[in-house]
Formats: C-alpha cells, structure tokens, sequence
C-alpha cells in the first residue's frame, strides 16, 4: 500500500512540472496514468475533479483531442462512480462540451455519452431535462440557435426557450415569421406532452418580444390559435372545441403542412381523437377523425344534460372575435 501511495505521489509530481513546464503530452499521459491508477482504487471523487481541471487546462492551452480524451475519461468516471445526476455535474458537462469546436467529429458523440449517463436516473431515453436546460444556455450563448432551441425543447425552461426565439427572430428572421417562430415550438412542446413549459414559452415569446407586446388578442392569426388551443388544453376542453379552434384557424394553420401532423397528435393527446388507420395526403387525417368525432359529439348533445365546462370555450370560438 505505502508503495502505491509513493508511486501515485510521484506521478502527481510528474504531472505538475510538465504543467509548470507546459509539456502539455507529457502531463495528459500523466492524467491517464492517474485515471487507471484512481479508478482501480476507486477514488472517484478525487478523480472527477482531477480529470474535469485537467480537461480545461488542455483545452486551454490548445491541446483540444488531449482535452478530449480526458473529458471522455470524466464522463467514464461518472458511471464508474455512480455518481447521480446534478447541477455541479451538468454545470461541467456543459463546460467541457463549449470547448469541445464545433467541427470535432467527436463532440456529438461527447454529448450523446454525457446524456445517457444522465438519464440513468430518471429511465429518460433523451437524457435530464436540467442537462439539456445548461447545454441549450451554452449554446444560445454562442448564438447557435437552433441547435439551442432542440436543447430547450428537452427541458423544462420554457421561459428561457421564448426569450432565446425572440433574440434569434429578431437578428436573423423575417418580420412576415413572427409568428412561425413560436408556432412551431409549442407545438413540439405539447406532442412531447409539456403543455405547461408550452405555455411558459409562449408568454415569454409574447410578453418580451419588440413585435407583439400586446395581446391576447394579438395582432397575428395563429398566436390566438396557439393561446386558444393551450386554453383549451388548460380547461380540458371537449374535442368539439378543438373541431372548431382547427377549422376557424385552418387557412392560418396551411402555412407550414407539418402542423397538421402536430395537431394530430395533440388532438389524440389532449382531446382524445382516434388516431388514423392510414393518413391520406398531407392532412395526416386530422380533419376527418375531428369531424367524426364532432359528429358524435353533437349527437349526444342532442339528449338532455348540463352544459359542460368546455362548452364555454366552444362558445368564445363561435364569436365573432377571432381572426
């Protein structure tokens, strides 16, 4: 035992001069040996700070697939040590992937590893929502925005996703795609069933950006559609209310085909409509199992019973003050 302390002190010893000296090769096989050395000892504790600071120095000093080959060796380590999943980790995670560049081929598979050690955990398939929360801030950060917006739609800050698409709309979209931006993520958001991070989003989007500032009602079609739909969805209306909401904002929702797909999930998702045997074309068969469902919704309306709550969103689509 006293044999192995003394040969792991002097590797340490080691490790510091090629530092002191800036002999970057020699200390990174320094760090290695300390890894095999550390992880047959189990000393893991000791071993994720060591090999986290030494990822960072090399990075620092340019040393990028040494740096890389240790951050590897720390997300090893994790497993190794059954460390849990939290903030002081994703924190490191997040550090050790912005100094990863861009055009790395490892990098991708860097996070892929990191992510799937995070969901250990939680039985998540696509990793903790508070890893891709701190990768989605470092990546806006570097104004990688859609890459940012994939992170975000994965975690649960949805007021952070509606602030990053207001900056990026604003410096790099169209004035005519206001809406689209915003459109587009709550509806991921709610086909991933987080109806209430959607609802964050949307009034982060709305409330901070230049453009809109009023509302609801607002001065674009399909932000009341998304504000009615997620009131719809907060009320737990009937999908006769959701027929309507679809067919009064239809010419609105054809911008983009692959809304329809959304909706026809968020219809079998928040409203109960069937799902279709064999979509025909690009409308996914959302409008037909609507209307169906509709039909027999009215059919049993017909008999005598109390108003239910949703009505009184069916009501307000029915009035003359949607666009």
């Amino acid at each position: 035992m006293a044999n192995r302390r003394g040969g792991t002190e002097r590797v340490l010893s080691k490790l510091k001069n090629s530092i002191d000296n800036e002999n970057y090769y020699e200390a990174h096989q320094m760090y290695r040996t300390l890894y095999f050395r550390y992880t047959g000892q189990r000393k893991y504790e000791e071993l994720e700070s060591m090999l986290y600071d030494g990822a960072v120095l090399l990075f620092s000093h340019r040393q990028v697939e040494s740096g890389l080959d240790l951050a590897k060796l720390y997300v090893e380590n994790l497993k190794d040590g059954d460390f849990k999943p939290e903030d002081t980790k994703f924190e490191r995670i997040s550090r050790l992937y912005e100094e990863i560049p861009c055009d790395n081929v490892d990098k991708s598979a860097f996070l892929s590893s990191c992510l799937r050690w995070s969901s250990l955990e939680t039985g998540s398939s696509v990793g903790h929502p508070r890893l891709h929360q701190y990768i989605a801030y470092s990546l806006w950060k570097k104004r990688k925005y859609p890459e940012a917006r994939q992170h975000f739609l994965h975690s649960c800050d949805g007021s952070g996703c509606g602030s990053m698409l207001v900056e990026f709309h604003t410096t790099r979209g169209f004035n005519s795609e206001t809406d689209l931006f915003i459109t587009q993520t709550v509806l991921q958001y709610l086909c991933l069933k987080k109806h209430i991070v959607a609802a964050l989003a949307f009034r982060s989007y709305t409330t901070g950006h230049p453009k809109i500032l009023t509302g609801p009602p607002y001065p674009h079609p399909l932000l009341n559609f998304i504000w009615f739909l997620l009131l719809a969805i907060e009320t737990s209306s009937s999908v006769s209310a959701y027929t309507v909401l679809c067919e009064k904002y239809k010419k609105f929702i054809d911008r983009d085909p692959q809304y329809l797909e959304y909706l026809d999930r968020i219809g079998q998702l928040f409203f109960g409509v069937p799902a279709p045997e064999k979509p025909k074309g690009m409308f996914s068969g959302l409008f037909n199992s609507l209307l169906s469902a509709m039909t027999e919704d009215s059919d049993e309306e017909d008999g005598p019973g109390p108003s239910s709550g949703p009505g009184k969103v069916a009501v307000g689509l029915e009035a003359g003050d949607l666009d």
